[in-house]
Order: structure tokens, then C-alpha cells, then sequence
């Protein structure tokens, strides 16, 4: 069983939940999820650097990451977890076809 950590821009939160329930329920993967940004909550300072170790983390130890970039968006904290995760090794699957020239290949 892969282990996938979901990645992608706030604004697609919603989209994110839902399909974290398909990769698990559909396709027998185990996700690991982020913080999800609902509802106009802020994050800032320390609490936004501290929720990118944490994810960096997830990524160490997943063995996919999983982009949701709904109409093809990749945000430049999405584009810098593409990258770390390229950097490992790790497999890059997406919701829609991932423009390789947006994404830095190590």
C-alpha cells in the first residue's frame, strides 16, 4: 500500500478532502493529509513555517505526493513541495497533466 501526501494550493481545499476520500476508498492508498484552510481561516508567522516543516515531513515519509492542481494551478509553495519531492525521489502523480517547465527538476 502507497503512502501519499496530498499537496496544492489552499484555494482548492474542498477539492483536496475529496480527493484524499477517492485515493483512500477507490484506489487503497494511504493518505496523509495537510491542514486544510476552510472556511477564510489565517495562518501567518511561525505558524505557517512550522505547518511547512510538518509538511515536508509527510512528504519524507510518504512514498508519493499526490498535486491537485485544479485547471493546471501550481502555487509557489506547491511548485517548492514538487521539487523537495522530485529531489527524494518520490513519485509525482496530479489531478491534471503537471507542465514540467513550471517545476524545477533537480
Amino acid at each position: 500500500m502507497k503512502v501519499i501526501t496530498i499537496c496544492g494550493s489552499m484555494r482548492f481545499s474542498r477539492e483536496m478532502i475529496q480527493i484524499s476520500e477517492e485515493l483512500e476508498l477507490k484506489d487503497g492508498y494511504a493518505v496523509i493529509q495537510c491542514v486544510y484552510i476552510v472556511d477564510g481561516k489565517k495562518y501567518g508567522g511561525l505558524d505557517t513555517e512550522l505547518l511547512g516543516k510538518i509538511h515536508r515531513r509527510k512528504i519524507d515519509i510518504s512514498d508519493a505526493i499526490y498535486v491537485v492542481n485544479v485547471n493546471g494551478y501550481i502555487g509557489n509553495s506547491t511548485r517548492n513541495e514538487i521539487e523537495y519531492a522530485r529531489s527524494l525521489g518520490k513519485e509525482i502523480l496530479s489531478l491534471e497533466p503537471l507542465e514540467l517547465e513550471q517545476v524545477k527538476i533537480p
